[in-house]
């Protein structure tokens, strides 16, 4: 994919799995700057590990993961999700991490564990910037296989 080539700004596949993901939900969120909207979302104890190319993030409270989207700095990114499923209290969502509104930069899996209360009380997400099963692109023949930058942090 070339920096011309439009990015779908939305997911086709299972519409209604994603509209009711949480994580889906948190990304929304979280991307579009209400990073206070997005928090809340997590339980205050929630545990995580956020794995990145050379590098994991770990913590055990919601003020931990502030802490980290906040130590990104200023960030033109977004998550476009693609699959989303849920078994249980478990969570899964994939799909494309999209800078600048165009580029592709690589690709995340994310699970999250639901607490009865709805929260997010266990949080794992990686980030690949080279591997892609399935990219927002795929869905339009007219586009051309996503190039990957550099590597960037969900």
């Amino acid at each position: 994919m070339t920096s011309s080539d439009p990015v779908p700004s939305g997911p086709a596949p299972s519409e209604s799995t994603l509209s009711e993901s949480t994580l889906v939900t948190y990304y929304a969120r979280i991307d579009s700057g209400e990073v206070a909207a997005g928090l809340e979302l997590l339980s205050p104890d929630v545990s995580f590990a956020i794995i990145l190319p050379g590098t994991a993030v770990r913590g055990s409270d919601r003020d931990g993961v502030r802490r980290y989207l906040e130590g990104r700095g200023p960030v033109d990114r977004r998550h476009v999700p693609t699959h989303a499923t849920r078994t249980g209290e478990l969570e899964f969502v994939y799909g494309a991490v999209v800078e600048d509104g165009v580029t592709i930069t690589g690709h995340f899996l994310a699970s999250a564990r639901i607490g009865d209360d709805g929260l997010i009380t266990g949080y794992q997400v990686a980030f690949d910037p080279e591997l892609g099963l399935v990219s927002p692109t795929l869905a339009s023949p007219t586009l051309a296989s996503p190039t990957p930058a550099s590597p960037t942090p969900n």
